[in-house]
């Protein structure tokens, strides 16, 4: 049963009135800051700008961040809206929770951009961390929805690039196929308040160019996966994106590569934002700081389980 916080969210988001015409990509930037806007940063976490290798974003640290560890982080947002700013609450808790450093960047995004440049930035960012001095081994990437499918590819374009690949990796709610076909895009639409098929496919056509939906690039799910890191995977019961998430811990699975998948009951898309209300969310951000711990070597997993 979910948590007094949660059904205090899930009434919040479903008493949130639907525009009466579709919003320009400006708007949505716009209201996606200004929901974001009151969500709690800790006044003990240091934020810091940074340029790497060409793209701009942000260090978020706690107090007592490891020197050694490190993880990048893509923030969701249809691949058309959402910043570092967006996200700081949640990449604070994040720092928080594994110990390490955040590089959390801007990436480019649609209609300006199309894939494969956040990619680009991504991969870009992940080599400037290699740049810097930091081992792999002691790297994660994570994201959430399209954060978490940028994840994916970036995996991908690294591996394929040659590029030491980072001990582990977190797609949060990760939106994988942008095809839009996924059985719950149906079987989950009256239960999700967030994430719609129309709305979807709307943000897939401003990132994805000229590009194919089917296109691996585009939409990660349909790429050769062989030899990609351990991932966790968490996804909500309610979202209509859950279909991506057991599609990807399927396919990453059928590739030889190490996979938990999660499903948070009664949860929704990327519930881990509410974690300063929701203990479920609270927790699946502790789990994801386990997560990489232990694939780090800081902690042992037989403590941890």
């Amino acid at each position: 049963m979910a948590s007094e916080g949660a059904k205090q969210v899930l009434e919040l988001l479903a008493s949130t009135p639907a525009p009466t015409e579709p919003p320009t990509v400006a708007q949505q930037r716009a209201n996606m800051e200004a929901a974001t806007a009151a969500f709690p940063v800790p006044e003990d976490a240091t934020i810091t700008p940074v340029t790497a290798n060409g793209v701009p974003g942000e260090w978020v640290a706690m107090p007592g961040a490891s020197d050694k560890h490190a993880v990048l982080y893509l923030h969701g947002g249809g691949y058309v809206i959402g910043s570092p700013k967006t996200h700081r609450s949640l990449t604070a808790a994040l720092a928080k929770e594994t110990g390490a450093k955040l590089l959390v960047i801007d990436y480019r995004m649609g209609p300006e951009d199309a894939c494969p440049a956040a990619i680009d930035d991504a991969v870009a960012a992940y080599e400037f961390l290699l740049a810097e001095g930091y081992d792999a081994a002691n790297l994660a990437i994570a994201g959430d929805s399209a954060g978490g499918g940028l994840t994916i590819a970036t995996l991908v374009a690294l591996r394929n690039k040659g590029v030491a690949l980072p001990a582990a990796a977190a797609p949060i709610s990760p939106w994988v196929d942008l095809t839009g076909n996924s059985p719950t895009m149906e079987t989950r639409k009256d239960v999700d308040p967030m994430v719609q098929k129309d709305g979807l496919l709307a943000m897939a056509a401003h990132y994805r160019g000229d590009l194919p939906a089917e296109d691996p690039r585009v939409s990660p799910l349909f790429a050769d996966l062989k030899g990609l890191p351990p991932l966790l995977i968490q996804v909500g019961d309610h979202e209509t994106l859950l279909g991506d998430s057991e599609e990807l811990d399927k396919r990453a699975r059928a590739a030889g590569v190490e996979t938990r998948l999660e499903i948070w009951d009664e949860m929704v898309h990327v519930f881990h934002m509410f974690h300063f209300m929701m203990p479920e969310a609270a927790e699946a951000n502790r789990r994801i700081g386990e997560f990489f711990r232990i694939k780090w070597g800081v902690e042992a997993a037989s403590a941890a389980e």
